[in-house]
């Protein structure tokens, strides 16, 4: 039997609004002395049932599975993975998008979004990469992977368990990163999107190996590439790059810090556009390269990583994208378009549309919004929890 969590009193409200998170402060006390990442039961003040989650330590110390008082088991693991692959079937009909290009990457499991907080899986041909940010989701990542090869059988060889980085020390206590099912000499690192094919680095690189989230972005800036001159700054592996080339651009700079990121980005190119010298990438800082670089550019990405991962650094984040995007408004050709985005959870809508606004009011100049961007659907937030909304961008003209 599971160990139960009591409340304060009046400290159900967000339950009942079934918020997935419980926090440390509206706890009153603990029954026994749960192991962090354990499932346990949650009750009001008054012994009335709420819900069932893994427990951690930190501010949010219960994580909701489910609001029935339910056994956390195999088959509850195969309920929620088997409606997430249905509803990525109904986003993606045959791996295919409306134009008929091939798209094989895609996220299986957004957290809270999915029902499952503390658990990221993202699919690239025939491999799962998952990963797991909470320590309950650790402990079960066999279960999960058991779960998954039975609902995804015959689409999926290998799951890669990627959590180093996210949970450092206890991934690493336990074997660390590497394949739960299948192994390298099965797994291909190739995987495609709207027709466009990549190197995912789920071995060394950011998050699961690949930023998926950006899919529909990349294909919008393909629309607006014809003719034009294209920095791609913070490019990680290149995405928005090779996408800017197939829509024509006249040529395309990639910057990133990384120079491990910068390799790939060329790698990318190549696989898609061999030997074609319109492409050029540097492994350099983003402020300077942005701070001696000319006025050529007339479409500019601004993707960096997130500035804020938690409430205290949000002033700080707020000046960086004004900084940021200041400069970009500086250097920026006249008829230029900016796609400029934020991917910190703590960064609201209106802080973000409000620090580019400051920046665009600082140049002076003359500023559309043409589209105002978010995460694709195989991202979806749930209702309950609009926290789960964190990718958030501009499509900016600028004469």
């Amino acid at each position: 039997m599971y160990k139960t969590v009591h409340l304060k009193k009046g400290k159900e409200e967000s339950l009942g609004r079934f918020h997935p998170w419980v926090f440390s402060g509206a706890i009153h006390h603990i029954d026994g002395r749960p192991e962090e990442g354990d499932v346990v039961r949650v009750l009001s003040a008054d012994g009335k049932f709420l819900a069932v989650g893994h427990i951690q330590i930190g501010s949010i110390a219960v994580r909701v599975l489910s609001f029935d008082d339910i056994t956390i088991d195999r088959s509850f693991w195969k309920q929620r993975l088997s409606a997430a692959f249905g509803v990525r079937k109904s986003i993606f009909p045959q791996w295919t998008n409306e134009n008929g290009k091939l798209t094989n990457a895609f996220r299986l499991i957004h957290g809270e979004g999915d029902g499952l907080p503390g658990l990221v899986i993202d699919v690239y041909d025939r491999t799962a990469v998952m990963q797991a940010h909470s320590v309950g989701m650790h402990v079960n990542r066999h279960e999960i992977a058991d779960a998954l090869s039975e609902v995804m059988e015959g689409v999926i060889d290998n799951i890669y368990y990627k959590s180093e980085n996210t949970l450092a020390y206890k991934a690493s206590e336990d074997g660390g990163n590497g394949f739960l099912k299948g192994g390298l000499s099965t797994a291909s690192d190739i995987a495609t999107e709207n027709g466009l094919k990549f190197h995912v680095d789920w071995l060394g690189g950011q998050k699961t190996g690949f930023f998926v989230d950006q899919r529909e972005n990349r294909a919008l800036l393909e629309h607006y590439a014809q003719g034009r001159k294209v920095l791609n700054m913070f490019c990680y592996t290149g995405g928005f790059s090779f996408y800017a080339m197939r829509g024509g651009a006249e040529l395309v700079h990639s910057v990133d810090s990384s120079s491990r990121a910068i390799d790939i980005t060329r790698a990318n190119v190549e696989l898609n556009f061999p030997s074609d010298a319109r492409h050029e990438a540097y492994a350099e800082d983003a402020f300077k390269y942005l701070d001696r670089m000319g006025d050529q550019y007339d479409l500019i990405i601004l993707d960096p990583p997130a500035f804020a991962k938690h409430k205290d650094a949000l002033r700080n984040a707020l000046m960086g994208y004004r900084k940021l995007n200041a400069k970009a408004f500086e250097k920026i050709r006249p008829g230029g378009i900016l796609f400029t985005f934020s991917c910190s959870q703590v960064v609201t809508k209106d802080n973000f549309r409000t620090a580019v606004f400051t920046a665009a009011a600082m140049s002076g100049r003359r500023v559309r919004i043409l589209h105002q961007l978010t995460q694709p659907a195989d991202h979806p937030v749930s209702i309950y929890h609009p926290e789960g909304e964190y990718l958030k961008g501009l499509v900016l003209y600028v004469e």
